[in-house]
């Protein structure tokens, strides 16, 4: 399964990766795709994952996830 979600304050390639390296940390995260020019992360999943687990690892690297 895969899920995008808007992210705010990506700022270049380092930003991306910070944002990829938390998600990919999560168990069921299979692969992140962060984009900062497109403000976003695809995210694909092994298995169901609470939305608000995947926002606070973003949030928690000092970005903000947009609903």
């Amino acid at each position: 399964m895969e899920k995008t979600m808007k992210i705010e304050g990506m700022m270049c390639p380092h930003c991306e990766a910070r944002v990829k390296s938390a998600l990919e940390a999560l168990d069921g995260v299979l692969e992140v795709i962060p984009s900062h020019a497109e403000k976003s992360a695809k995210i694909k999943l092994s298995k169901e994952i609470d939305v608000k687990i995947l926002k606070d690892a973003v949030i928690a690297q000092g970005y903000q996830v947009i609903d």
